[in-house]
């Protein structure tokens, strides 16, 4: 097994860590050391995402990066999901995800070699919106940068550009409800598409196969985005442990997002500081702008041209990593420049 889906730098220590969330449950996670790390008080970022990814993807490809610039650095897998714990699998909770990133701010700031006051986050498609909403009420979070931002409430439980109508959204509702009696009478839990769309006739696309949202063959005719995302999780990145890679979440996990608004508060984050980033060619590049409208005035928009959204998961000449160090350092160090 391929252990990490991107190139791993020599001078660049990581090791295996765990720690616990406010709920008891275990997370799993890799610390990437800077150099000369254990002689000085350094700054430190936590960083999670995508949705249905793991620590030895694009999470664990920024946390490298941060700690070449000599962040103190923890890449983790959500509750639930790679190595983290939680007994039922492949389930996603938008507020245990949300504590998850708190909780690796308990475990950054209690190591003897970082600042607890210079703790930021970093936030990767679906998992923006619980790094922000994190933050929203976590002041020990000092800054939050987030890349290819995806909404996952908004997204679960209104549609793609808020599409689904009210009918939509009860056919939806009346679905997953009913699964839960098929659950429970047969004691596990099914898997099935987080995000439910309609065919042509207005009815539920439920039936994946025993696959996820990601074909494991590539099929003609696919959607841009669709393939976008197999080039990914299939192609350049698949990871065993990968959600996105080899399954699909529990069938009842959207009802949790149907419940749970993120980001109702992120106007609370102010003043301390937020950067977005979005590819220009991103289907999801509306989420990013839109937040962006929300936040208070410590705020920047970096649209990158030319890219589209999973091009930010491991395209290094695509993703401004001289923007994200410039901003981590002058939110934690007040540097302009690391």
């Amino acid at each position: 097994m391929r252990e990490k889906t991107f190139e791993i730098y020599p001078e660049i220590k990581s090791e295996k860590v765990y720690f616990n969330n406010r709920f008891g449950i275990k997370i799993a996670g890799d610390l990437y050391l800077p150099a000369d790390y254990e002689n000085q008080k350094n700054p430190a970022i936590a960083v999670s995402g995508p949705f249905g990814g793991v620590k030895e993807q694009c999470s664990g490809l920024y946390a490298q990066e941060f700690a070449r610039m000599g962040f103190m650095s923890v890449a983790f897998d959500q509750s639930f999901t790679g190595e983290s714990g939680g007994d039922v699998r492949d389930v996603a909770s938008p507020e245990i995800f949300t504590e998850d990133f708190s909780a690796a701010v308990d475990y950054l700031g209690l190591l003897p070699y970082v600042d607890r006051k210079k703790i930021g986050l970093m936030g990767i498609c679906g998992l923006t919106g619980m790094a922000l909403t994190a933050a929203s009420s976590d002041t020990r979070v000092k800054a939050v940068a987030t890349a290819s931002m995806y909404d996952m409430s908004r997204s679960i439980s209104r549609g793609y550009r808020d599409s689904y109508t009210k009918e939509q959204r009860q056919k939806i509702q009346e679905f997953l409800s009913a699964q839960r009696w098929i659950d429970v009478k047969n004691g596990n839990y099914a898997h099935g598409p987080h995000e439910i769309g309609f065919d042509e006739k207005g009815e539920l696309m439920t039936n994946l196969g025993g696959l996820g949202s990601i074909p494991e063959e590539i099929i003609d005719n696919l959607d841009p985005v669709t393939q976008s995302f197999w080039q990914y999780y299939i192609k350049r990145a698949y990871h065993p442990r990968s959600i996105n890679s080899t399954g699909a979440w529990t069938q009842t996990t959207p009802l949790s997002f149907f419940d749970f608004d993120l980001m109702s508060h992120i106007e609370d984050i102010s003043p301390r500081p937020v950067m977005l980033i979005a590819g220009e060619n991103a289907h999801s590049r509306y989420y990013s702008e839109d937040v962006y409208a929300r936040l208070g005035d410590q705020k920047e928009l970096v649209i990158v041209p030319g890219a589209d959204h999973c091009d930010l998961y491991d395209q290094k000449d695509k993703i401004p990593f001289n923007k994200l160090c410039e901003f981590f350092s002058a939110a934690l160090c007040g540097k302009q420049e690391k």
